[in-house]
């Protein structure tokens, strides 16, 4: 029995849940997961090294590695054979960027 995932955090879930290509015919549909636009966000968009967006992710290195790997794999290939990409699905949980506070002092 494979051990079970455990999720992936993201700071929001995406406003936009497909892109379709325009002034060619559709080819099909491919799925892009939740965590791989999020690593694709915290890679190409906000320039994160890998162990830094790894940590905002909380998976180990080598795992957003190929969470990201497979992301690039999937929207290149969407690209190149003009399918649709869908995002959705995935194994992931809300962040929500709460931090604790320190108190200075009594009051």
């Amino acid at each position: 029995m494979p051990r079970p995932k455990k999720p992936r955090f993201i700071s929001g879930y995406p406003s936009i849940n497909a892109f379709v290509p325009r002034g060619m015919p559709q080819t099909g549909e491919t799925t892009l997961p939740v965590e791989g636009l999020e690593a694709l966000r915290l890679s190409d968009f906000e320039c994160l090294d890998q162990e830094t967006a790894a940590k905002i992710m909380n998976v180990s290195r080598q795992t957003y590695g190929r969470i990201l790997n497979e992301a690039r794999s999937i929207v290149s290939g969407a690209l190149v054979t003009g399918k649709a990409l869908v995002i959705k699905g995935g194994t992931y949980t809300m962040h929500h960027g709460t931090k604790l506070r320190r108190r200075r002092g009594r009051r």
